[in-house]
């Protein structure tokens, strides 16, 4: 087997492939190959880059919202103490004000009672007065009916007249 006889098919192939190989260099196919291989690998450089700018900004933003979420909560706590603070110092309030008023209201009770009390001596004393007047006056009226003078009024009255020059 003799490559290099032209009568042979193989010496016509490998002067095919040389031929096509040498056309292949002379339109510096290898070079736009290389150029299109490199210009893709740096696409794909560009785009890991970039994925790994995102990923750090995704990394920033995860740690900012941690410290957001971490903050709101603390805040949340906060305002949940004092708001527990707040309504157990308003129950004290309420509840003062509450004994406070039925204090008031007892007083004012016992006030209204003593005045009823009061009232009440008062309206006695005043019929007891309104009694006693009746009486003397039933009293006065049969002396005055019986006797015709009273030697206690002529005594009174000459007194008065002694007294009077």
């Amino acid at each position: 087997m003799d490559i290099l006889n032209p009568g042979d098919a193989h010496f016509w192939e490998l002067l095919g492939l040389l031929a096509l190989v040498g056309l292949l260099i002379w339109l510096k196919v290898p070079g736009m190959a290389m150029a299109a291989l490199d210009a893709r690998g740096a696409r794909i450089q560009a785009q890991l880059d970039e994925a790994t700018k995102l990923r750090q900004e995704a990394q920033g933003l995860l740690a900012e919202i941690k410290t957001r979420r971490e903050e709101t909560e603390r805040q949340a706590a906060e305002m949940l103490a004092l708001a527990k603070s707040d309504a157990e110092r308003l129950a004290v309030e309420a509840k003062a004000k509450l004994e406070d008023e039925i204090r008031r209201r007892g007083a004012l009770a016992e006030r209204r009672i003593a005045l009823a009390e009061a009232q009440a001596a008062a309206e006695v004393k005043a019929a007891a007065a309104d009694l006693a007047a009746q009486a003397a006056e039933k009293v006065l009226a049969a002396r005055l009916a019986t006797a015709t003078t009273d030697p206690l009024v002529d005594a009174a009255v000459a007194q008065i007249a002694t007294k009077l020059q």
